[in-house]
């Protein structure tokens, strides 16, 4: 990703340009007075945030703008109960409420990954991936809405822990919209960063038709050295090889990574657009069309390696993403008689190439020296480069069905159908360097097996996986509200009931060295259908889970109420069950994973005092999370190598708030906080040796925080703003699995940002991570080298911006 400056500044400098040709209103972060008053659709109505009986956190469109949230990373970084484990752009794992385990490498994602806990939505569509969290832009949106707890008898399987929605700004009919947004920014230690962001809306026949459409393009200057260095294998750890002994007068050949030494090398873009389409054919019926097309990508790694110095790693294979989608989405929204009826669905088509430096595996894995070293008189290692080649393919067709009485009647319900048809196809290529020159054949599919590509793998191909992963699920869900007291006091039940079909088919195949014998009694591979008490047959799972929840409403600005609501999340085959462990004493891994299971009880509060101008939510709630999934990484007793396991149960007691206070007419202050007890209760794991009953919960600090005020005042015929925020976590640790298990020290950053506004014009100067603070946010060893996931060194920018 080579940009020269000048293309960079130019960039910039075309906002006043794009800007003359759109026509405005008021900037979306222009100064304003009172509480913005946020519509969500939590409960699948349209409500007052402070109105709905349930924990939502919420950012308006507005919101977004001030904090200037771009991707996943930034908008995690300001709510206080959710936390991520993660690699960079793409490849990230979200948890909410203390509700967390290590996230599988994104190598496996695809092959042997567990659908995570918490639920990313686009609008009314699931986007929920392994260990891939779809990485949307946050470009034209109308807000993002967190729900804490389990969401599942609306928002189904995954919703275990909570749901996160993106929702976009839709057409509208009657009104001319558009604006351009340019950024420029300056990393310390690292490259220039810039963006340029336009929407536009259309209305085209007068109360009947309109268009949006969004595009933007983002450049992400890199913050981290891919410095010199050598690797060789390390006799101490390979001398007691599965397959080979590496006698004492052994050589090894050490690999440079001269070639990609680079400075700033993890740059990253997120390239896109959108566009929608609104009409209306009469006063009960209308329809929307919306596609979404984004590519995103980065070079480098986005974690560095304390070892070899700060902001700094050693890399000897590529290490580059590219991840792309196409979402297109549709909502016919009605009427018939009393019912509203919306039907909405989606089709996902995403795309994801990416190669990682394997090298540090040489240190890990059983079966190294076989893959690199020669069986002569004298043994010879040869260049332990490694690495790894994947390509996932992801479809999605969504469709749901759902009507509601009207929000008047004393007896309300929504309720309806939902049907979800997933594959994820993966190929993982796993690049040995030696093996060509060690004379392994040329690695072909299990010829049996149910492959995606029946090709022989290229030179070097020593390991792969071709698996398709479906899933087939159909719900009906409901719930049911009724008055008790009218405007004063209401129950609600909720059900959901899911039957759930899964099929795992393909091959895992190692290629045949020139020394395979009976000394050597490698597994030669797998085909899902037929080994290892793997069949043709899908599995198949039904169960239902329900929510309860009162609410009452002592006087018109305070809300009251408390729920139970239960959670869960598929279970799936793991790739290396029913093969014999390598140790006699060590459990043969199952067939299949089964779900793990949450009940949760929270109550909780909405309040709005002082005359309207302050606002404090929260709520207190205790979890009992069984059966939890975890995956374990095993090269000593399992031949294939990564698994998961039902293995522990856990208790959470917590508590999270947000207050919002309007301290003068001129002064406005925001801030939330989250306290998790979360704790290991029980380990019954067979297979994965976990940190002791009491231990903390991996990825999950004990108290996050956040705190932003923003002053605004007039200076002649400029509104000028100045505005602040602080956010603090404390200390976490890595990883449940004791082997893996490290303490993350914790920490406190701050942005600052000063601007102002004129008519259509706003021109803003903002430094974020203003200490230059090294959050350790992911201690992780994925590719078996410990590195630390970090946030962007201190960052001044300048953004300027038109609306018409």
């Amino acid at each position: 990703m080579n940009r020269t400056k000048a293309l960079k500044l130019a960039l910039l400098a075309s906002v006043p340009v794009m800007a003359g040709t759109y026509a405005s209103a008021v900037a979306d972060d222009a100064p304003s007075k009172g509480f913005e008053e946020i519509v969500v659709t939590a409960t699948k109505r349209s409500a007052k945030m402070q109105d709905v009986p349930v924990a939502v956190q919420a950012m308006s469109g507005k919101d977004i703008k001030q904090q200037n949230i771009g991707n996943f990373d930034d908008y995690i970084r300001f709510l206080p109960n959710v936390s991520s484990g993660g690699r960079g752009p793409g490849q990230s794992t979200v948890f909410i409420r203390g509700m967390a385990v290590q996230p599988i490498t994104v190598m496996l994602s695809g092959a042997q990954g567990t659908e995570p806990n918490v639920a990313m939505y686009l609008d009314e569509q699931p986007v929920t991936a392994p260990g891939r969290n779809l990485d949307v832009y946050a470009a034209d949106l109308e807000r993002i809405e967190v729900l804490p707890g389990p969401q599942g008898t609306l928002f189904g399987a995954s919703s275990q822990a909570g749901t996160i929605r993106l929702i976009t700004k839709k057409p509208r009919l009657n009104e001319f919209e558009a604006g351009v947004t340019g950024k420029v920014s300056f990393t310390r230690h690292g490259e220039m960063s810039e963006s340029v962001e336009g929407y536009i809306n259309v209305p085209i026949v007068e109360d009947k038709f309109a268009m949006r459409g969004v595009v933007y393009s983002v450049n992400n200057g890199g913050y981290i050295d891919n410095v010199p260095g050598t690797f060789t294998l390390d006799p101490k750890v390979n001398k007691n090889s599965a397959v080979s002994w590496l006698p004492s007068n052994t050589t090894y050949k050490s690999a440079t990574n001269t070639p990609l030494v680079e400075k700033n090398f993890n740059d990253s873009y997120y390239r896109g657009a959108r566009v929608g389409a609104k009409y209306v054919f009469n006063s009960d019926w209308d329809l929307l069309v919306q596609h979404t097309q984004q590519d995103l990508g980065a070079d480098g790694v986005f974690d560095y390696d304390p070892s070899v110095g700060d902001l700094e790693v050693q890399r000897y294979y590529p290490d580059k993403l590219q991840d792309s989608f196409g979402l297109t989405t549709w909502t016919m929204h009605g009427r018939l008689s009393m019912l509203d009826v919306i039907y909405t669905g989606g089709y996902l088509d995403r795309n994801v190439t990416q190669s990682i430096d394997y090298t540090g595996y040489n240190n890990t894995g059983a079966y190294i020296a076989y893959y690199t070293c020669t069986y002569d008189a004298v043994r010879a290692c040869l260049n332990p480069i490694k690495g790894f080649k994947g390509k996932q393919y992801h479809n999605r067709f969504t469709q749901e069905l759902r009507f509601t009485t009207p929000e008047e009647y004393r007896v309300r319900l929504t309720a309806g159908v939902f049907y979800d048809h997933y594959k994820l196809k993966t190929l993982d290529n796993y690049d040995y360097v030696a093996t060509p020159d060690l004379g392994f054949l040329p690695n072909a599919p299990i010829s049996t097996a149910n492959n995606i590509d029946p090709s022989t793998r290229p030179a070097g191909i020593a390991f792969f996986n071709d698996i398709t992963r479906t899933e087939d699920q159909l719900a009906f869900f409901g719930e049911l509200s009724y008055d008790i007291i009218p405007e004063k006091l209401t129950i609600t039940g909720g059900m959901r009931y899911y039957d759930l079909s899964q099929d795992f088919t393909g091959s895992s195949n190692f290629a045949t060295g020139p020394f395979q014998n009976s000394a050597v009694d490698l597994d030669l591979g797998r085909d899902y259908d037929r080994s290892g008490g793997h069949t043709t047959a899908p599995l198949k799972s039904h169960d239902a889970i329900y929510k309860l929840n009162i609410s009452y409403h002592p006087t018109e600005d305070l809300l009251l109420y408390a729920t139970y609501s239960q959670g869960y999340r598929p279970g799936g085959f793991n790739r290396g069950g029913g093969i014999p462990s390598a140790n006699p004493s060590f459990p043969t891994v199952s067939v299949t994973y089964g779900t793990d299971n949450v009940q949760n009880y929270e109550a909780g509060w909405k309040a709005t005092m002082f005359d309207g101008s302050f606002r404090f939510n929260g709520d207190a709630y205790y979890i009992n999370w069984t059966d939890m999934q975890i995956s374990r990484f095993d090269p000593q007793n399992v031949s294939i190598l990564t698994f998961i396991e039902n293995s522990a149960d856990a208790h959470i007691k917590g508590v999270e708030g947000d207050f919002s206070w309007l301290a003068t007419d001129h002064l406005t202050v925001f801030g939330a906080f989250s306290y998790n007890d979360a704790k290991l209760v029980k380990a019954k794991a067979q297979a994965i040796e976990l940190a002791p009953v009491g231990s903390q919960l991996p990825l999950t600090p004990k108290f996050q925080a956040n705190l932003r005020a923003r002053y605004e005042w007039t200076v002649g015929n400029y509104d000028a703003y100045i505005q602040g925020s602080i956010q603090t976590a404390s200390h976490s640790f890595s990883s449940l699995v004791a082997a893996d298990r490290k303490r993350q020290a914790g920490y406190t950053t701050s942005d600052w940002s000063f601007g102002v506004h004129k008519d259509k014009w706003g021109a803003e100067l903002f430094i974020q991570n203003i200490t230059d603070k090294r959050a350790q946010l992911f201690i992780n060893q994925q590719d078996d080298i410990p590195r630390v996931t970090t946030n962007r060194p201190r960052t001044i920018g300048f953004k300027i911006s038109y609306d018409y």
